[in-house]
């Protein structure tokens, strides 16, 4: 008797489906390179030169598939301002890589500034073709979130975590102790789709249950934003989320005020969830000028630092990565070496301060006078556009998304796991600044 195996469609027929599908959309990359970013790394090596990440590949396969489409003949959706947006940020860092003090290691930094402000934004905005993709995207967030919440909040509990004031209570998720601000990135983003997708249903023909699974996804998750002890995704959620607010509808907005402040007393005051740690973090958050404390002072000087080296190159910069190699001679004696870092995993380590983590500084370091002016373009370009066409929950939630990266670029740049949700982002900035003709907002 011949016993037959079904061993399943063969496979070049399966990934002929999957290839078909994804062409049909290719939304599903976009969403699968933000949920990638919770695949672990390791320990990372933070002075290398390049970084290759799971959801960097997948993001890259997005890129290529949008370029067999130009290949093909269908036309992406960028309109010709949205194109000269991204043309200038090309420019500028080809113009800083030529007259770089070191152009073969700027060669790697004009690759990734591309990558992340010009052909994943790109991609991103041609694959926005309707409704269903920018929820899929948007729900991608949340899931990741969620997932990286989940981990921190466990860490918090369970004392699991990076080590914080000494203890190792601070939630950092699936990132480590050397990518500190991955998790509350990931989970802020999380929190303010969830909250846009939630307005987004009010109202007449909304999604009760899926207003409601918004609306508790976004409660839960502002608990390991919190335990992240992370002063500057707090103050970017925060002006993210009044800006979210105030623009769909200022009522709701003042009375969204008047429950979290409650929810956090009795939270906080009440239950005594992270009471010493967040009081404490909030506290200093009013003392950084007048007594900062030695992260905050190394930021002060990192951002001197970045000052000095355009004052040396003011047009075009010294050169994409290079601030790293001029840092040690243009910075005061008194920066520190670098930051601590301690888990369970690496130990206790010291990381070194290798940006002036202030985005707009990194860039008029290395860029000059003609990056600023390309990146200002881009960002004011988009966060209007944003302003004029977002009335609806997509819409809502690429403002918020884009607020919050043009509020935390005041404290930190690109890096790290997590840059290329910037990337995401943009695209969706993209898509709601200039709606193409015939897609839904």
């Amino acid at each position: 008797m011949a016993l037959t195996l079904d061993l399943g469609p063969h496979p070049a027929r399966a990934l002929h489906r999957a290839g078909a599908a994804l062409a049909a959309r290719p939304s599903l990359l976009a969403a699968a390179t933000v949920l990638l970013v919770c695949v672990p790394t390791g320990e990372k090596d933070v002075t290398a030169a390049v970084h290759i990440t799971a959801a960097d590949l997948a993001s890259l396969a997005l890129v290529a598939l949008t370029a067999v489409d130009l290949l093909r003949g269908r036309l992406p959706a960028i309109d010709r301002g949205t194109g000269a947006l991204f043309g200038l940020i090309v420019l500028s860092a080809a113009v800083a890589t030529i007259g770089s003090i070191d152009p073969a290691t700027s060669l790697t930094g004009f690759v990734r500034l591309t990558q992340v402000f010009v052909l994943v934004p790109a991609a991103v905005l041609c694959a926005l073709r309707d409704r269903t993709d920018q929820r899929l995207i948007l729900g991608s967030f949340v899931a990741a979130a969620l997932i990286q919440g989940v981990v921190g909040a466990h860490q918090y509990l369970t004392r699991t975590g990076a080590s914080y004031t000494g203890q190792p209570i601070r939630a950092v998720g699936t990132f480590g102790a050397l990518d500190i601000m991955a998790m509350s990135t990931v989970v802020s983003y999380g929190l303010l789709a969830a909250l846009a997708l939630a307005l987004g249903e009010r109202g007449p023909g909304g999604d009760r249950r899926l207003r409601r699974a918004m609306y508790a996804s976004a409660a839960f998750l502002a608990f390991p934003l919190a335990v992240s002890f992370s002063r500057g995704s707090w103050i970017a959620t925060a002006a993210a989320a009044a800006v979210l607010l105030l623009r769909a509808d200022a009522r709701l907005a003042v009375r969204s005020a008047v429950l979290g402040l409650a929810a956090a007393v009795v939270l906080i005051g009440g239950l005594g969830l992270g009471a010493s740690g967040v009081t404490a973090r909030i506290g200093s958050i009013g003392s950084v000028s007048a007594a900062p404390d030695q992260s905050v002072s190394d930021r002060y000087d990192l951002w001197g630092t970045a000052e000095r080296i355009w004052q040396d190159h003011p047009v075009s910069g010294a050169g994409p990565k290079a601030f790293q190699q001029l840092r040690d001679s243009h910075a005061p004696l008194r920066l520190s070496s670098g930051s601590d870092a301690a888990d369970a995993t690496i130990g206790f380590q010291r990381e070194p301060l290798l940006s002036p983590h202030n985005m707009y500084f990194l860039v008029l370091s290395e860029q000059g006078l003609i990056g600023i002016v390309a990146y200002a373009a881009l960002f004011l370009g988009l966060f209007l556009g944003c302003l004029r066409h977002a009335p609806a929950g997509q819409g809502l939630a690429a403002l918020a998304l884009l607020t919050w990266v043009l509020v935390d670029f005041l404290y930190a740049d690109i890096g790290g796991t997590t840059t290329v949700l910037t990337s995401v982002v943009l695209g969706l900035a993209a898509r709601t600044a200039r709606p193409a003709r015939g897609h839904v907002r």
